[in-house]
C-alpha cells in the first residue's frame, strides 16, 4: 500500500511539474509568435489587400470586441484619411480552415480585395484559391459575395468546390464582423 501512494505522489509531482513548465512556455513564447504571425502571415496578406496603403496598418491595428471575441481591425489610410480596414476571419476548406484577410472600402461598402493568410489545402488543386485569378475577383464586389452556382458573382476554382467554398464563406463572416463594426471603427481613427 506504501509504494502506491509513493507512485501516486511522485506520479502527481510529475506531473504538476509538468503542468506548470509547458503554461509557462506558452506565456513566454506568446508574443513571440503573434509577432511572427503579424510579420510572415497577416503582413504580406495586407500588402496583397492594399498594396499602396501609405500608412503601417499592422503597427496601427486594433483590437475590437465583438460577441465575446477579438477581431482584429488594419486601417488603410491616405495620409490622416481612413479610406478603409482589413479584417481575417476564418471558415472550413477541404483540409481545414482556410484563412482570408479581407478589405473593406469604407465609403461604398465594397470589397478592396482579399489575401489568404493561413490553408491546408490540397497543393496544386486548392491552393489556387490563393491566387490572383481566383482572389482579383473579389475586387470591387459587395458585401454579400457568393458563389456563382449560388447566384453570386464568383467562380469556383475548377475541382476545388470545397476550397472555394470555404475562401468565400471566410469572406463572408468577415463582411458580418465589417457591418457589426464599422460605427465603431470610424469613430476608432477619426
Amino acid at each position: 500500500m506504501r509504494e502506491i501512494v509513493s507512485m501516486i505522489v511522485v506520479l502527481s509531482a510529475i506531473c504538476a511539474a509538468s503542468g506548470f513548465s509547458l503554461a509557462y512556455l506558452k506565456q513566454t513564447t506568446q508574443p513571440t509568435i503573434e509577432a511572427q504571425v503579424l510579420t510572415y502571415v497577416q503582413g504580406p496578406a495586407i500588402e496583397r489587400v492594399y498594396p499602396a496603403a501609405s500608412n503601417k496598418p499592422v503597427e496601427e491595428r486594433k483590437a475590437f470586441e465583438l460577441e465575446g471575441r477579438k477581431v482584429m481591425v488594419f486601417p488603410y489610410k491616405d495620409g490622416d484619411k481612413l479610406l478603409g480596414v482589413a479584417l481575417e476571419n476564418k471558415a472550413g476548406g477541404f483540409g481545414g480552415d482556410i484563412g482570408v484577410m479581407v478589405g473593406f472600402n469604407l465609403s461604398n461598402d465594397t470589397l478592396l480585395g482579399i489575401g489568404v493568410t493561413t490553408m491546408s489545402e490540397t497543393p496544386g488543386l486548392g491552393t489556387k484559391v490563393a491566387e490572383p485569378k481566383f482572389s482579383k475577383q473579389f475586387v470591387g464586389s459587395g458585401l454579400s459575395v457568393d458563389l456563382k452556382s449560388k447566384g453570386g458573382n464568383i467562380d469556383a476554382v475548377s475541382g476545388a468546390t470545397v476550397s472555394s467554398t470555404g475562401a468565400v464563406a471566410a469572406v463572408q463572416a468577415a463582411a458580418r464582423d465589417y457591418q457589426a463594426l464599422k460605427a465603431e471603427i470610424q469613430k476608432t481613427w477619426q
